[in-house]
């Protein structure tokens, strides 16, 4: 048996981790989409316009994040086939993933481009706290984890021993 046989696989733990980042963000951006902006209706991707192009910006933003969903379970699906998938930093990157967008869309599109707040007619200092502040939790969590998985994958040096 040649030393190739008995070693495993080195998995790609940057890239399990972008990829899991990938899927957290479309998940996350699909949550937002479906539960704000269809389902209780409060705001739409851009509201500073006409009703048509607050429903335009809302299929734009379901585009791209469809999109990113497909290209991240396709970079899963290939470092699944390679045997490469490092899994403790895929689930570290889906959870950095989902705080990333949060924190986007709390910090650039409600306060610095103003293209939307979470809700409208209500003091939303709570709606902000309680957004920005899942957000933080969700990236502490996800740096945790990505901590916690930093050896993964990593191969033992193989012992050569003196043959007599």
């Amino acid at each position: 048996m040649t030393s190739a046989q008995t070693r495993p696989v080195p998995v790609d733990r940057r890239r399990s981790l972008l990829t899991g980042a990938m899927i957290g963000i479309a998940v996350m951006a699909a949550v937002d989409t479906i539960v704000f902006h269809q389902l209780l209706n409060w705001h739409h991707f851009y509201d500073r316009s006409t009703p048509d192009i607050s429903l335009l910006s809302d299929g734009l933003l379901q585009t791209a994040y469809l999109a990113l969903l497909v290209a991240g379970f396709f970079w899963f699906a290939d470092l699944r086939r390679r045997h490469t998938l490092a899994r403790r930093s895929a689930w570290a990157g889906f959870v950095l993933g989902l705080g990333a967008f949060q924190i986007f869309d709390g910090i650039v599109d409600h306060k610095l481009l103003k293209v939307h707040q979470i809700r409208y007619d209500v003091d939303v200092l709570p709606y902000d706290l309680a957004w920005n502040g899942a957000a933080v939790i969700l990236l502490i969590l996800g740096a945790v984890l990505t901590w916690r998985s930093r050896d993964e994958g990593r191969i033992p040096p193989v012992e050569h021993t003196s043959g007599g």
